[in-house]
């Protein structure tokens, strides 16, 4: 039997990820395995994930997935590289997965991994760098220092999905993994597979629903949301969890920002940009306004929401120095169950199943796990039921697990 890891956020889990998880069986055999290394509260584009993870990663359990593994939020809330890096050293370290399956506009590894090993070279990185300098994005700079190489095939890099691919894929390769890459053709940045569903969209309905929440996921369900997953998020929303944005946590955002004294350790504070946050943090009356004063051409809206989010949650640039320290277990079915009897015998990272056993792990990953407790107490406070915003969640909360092993999107 294999086994394929896909890194995810399933932010909202849609019809679009559950059709990724069934190409991916597709191409493997029936009988294969699927292990999703997931961000947790807090994705990549520097936000709130819209439902809490433990939520998100059921969903993604009865919707087809047979295990479900965190990547810790300083990773989560890096950039393209670091979170590409630590995804790929989860999945190695369980010691289980044969395969990384990803979403690419290009459909094509071949390509793909041309391009990655073009930007592993040292020339290529330095030229990275002198178009970083430049003020070009990071997308912008690894195209023009694979373009020596490449020529107009490095063009594919300015497709989002392409480039995180390439990202999984030089980490692979300097990583000395023995995980092979496949690769699902996604239609764009905003759509998953041949589906078309949005889960930018779907936040945005969601998030301007507010009480109607409810009724919004029914209106998704027929072509986006799988039974599954609309059960959950339902759940969700009745229990008073979601949906969840950063606007509901905006005063307890402005108070750790105005209470910051030293902004110069968040990870990519560079070239003046800290001191740029701590003025306008220091002035501003919303976030939205610290963000947009913050802005200059130089520097993506993505890299200064993932700056905000740090300095909230204490995040520095050396907690993303090695890799991730243990491996945090959300959810899982029975074939899940069996998976992680292996791992366990394999891992070569600590498996944490129930919190408790964080406080056996060695001094860096218990302080990993404790910013992770603090993240998930922040996290809280943008609950729309006040009864729901009890600190200690991250201690008290255990692996989802559904016995069934059979796999079915409803």
């Amino acid at each position: 039997m294999s086994t394929a890891g896909i890194v995810c956020e399933y932010n909202p889990f849609h019809s679009g990820h559950a059709a990724h998880i069934a190409k991916t069986r597709d191409a493997l055999g029936e009988d294969a395995a699927v292990v999703c290394v997931m961000s947790g509260n807090f994705v990549q584009r520097g936000d709130f994930a819209v439902f809490r993870k433990h939520a998100r990663a059921e969903a993604a359990v009865r919707c087809g997935a047979d295990l479900v593994v965190e990547l810790p939020t300083p990773y989560a809330v890096s950039s393209a590289e670091r979170f590409a890096s630590a995804s790929v050293s989860i999945l190695d370290s369980l010691g289980v997965c044969d395969y990384i399956s990803f979403g690419s506009e290009l459909g094509d590894v071949g390509e793909l991994q041309a391009a990655a090993e073009a930007l592993i070279s040292k020339e290529a990185r330095e030229a990275a760098g002198e178009w970083l300098k430049k003020g070009f994005s990071y997308a912008r700079a690894a195209q023009k220092a694979a373009e020596a190489t490449l020529g107009d095939r490095a063009k594919t890099l300015l497709s989002p999905n392409n480039l995180l691919g390439v990202e999984y894929l030089k980490a692979i390769i300097t990583s000395g993994s023995a995980l092979r890459p496949i690769t699902v053709k996604r239609l764009g940045a905003a759509h998953d597979s041949e589906t078309g569903c949005s889960a930018s969209a779907m936040r945005k309905t969601l998030l301007d629903s507010g009480a109607k929440g409810f009724s919004t996921l029914r209106e998704f369900e027929k072509d986006c949301l799988p039974p599954g997953s609309a059960e959950v998020f339902s759940g969700e929303i009745d229990a008073g969890r979601g949906p969840v944005s950063m606007k509901s946590a905006e005063q307890a955002i402005l108070s750790r920002l105005r209470s910051m004294r030293d902004f110069s350790l968040l990870p990519d504070a560079t070239e003046g940009l800290d001191r740029r946050f701590m003025r306008y943090a220091a002035s501003e009356p919303t976030v939205a306004g610290v963000l947009a004063k913050t802005k200059t051409k130089r520097y993506t809206a993505s890299r200064l929401r993932r700056m905000l989010i740090c300095a909230c949650l204490g995040i520095v640039a050396g907690d993303t120095a090695e890799p991730p320290p243990y491996i945090r277990v959300l959810a899982m079915n029975g074939m899940g169950m069996e998976l992680l009897k292996s791992a366990r015998e394999k891992a070569r990272t600590p498996i944490i199943i129930r919190p408790s056993s964080a406080r056996k792990l060695s001094s860096r990953a218990a302080e990993l796990f404790c910013k992770e407790a603090a993240a998930t107490d922040f996290y809280a406070l943008a609950y729309p039921s006040a009864g729901e915003r009890a600190g200690g969640g991250e201690w008290r909360s255990g692996p989802v697990v559904l016995e069934s092993t059979r796999r079915n999107p409803s």
